[in-house]
């Protein structure tokens, strides 16, 4: 039978600062811009249907949004 993975909450899953795998397996840090990315505007507006999604809200309270 196979393990139960165990459920990570999302603020710390998609924290600043955390370590995650890429497609080409190589490892990488996740960086947030909370006033745009520095080749982007603001990024902190989003549409209705992704500020509902986990990983954006987690992001828009770190950036006071």
């Amino acid at each position: 039978m196979p393990t139960k993975k165990k459920k990570v909450p999302a603020s710390k899953k998609y924290a600043n600062g955390t370590k995650y795998k890429d497609s080409d397996g190589k490892v990488r840090t996740r960086k947030s811009y909370p006033k745009g990315h520095p080749k982007q505007k603001s990024y902190c507006a989003r549409s209705a249907k992704q500020k509902k999604t986990d990983k954006v809200k987690v992001r828009r309270k770190a950036w006071k949004c």
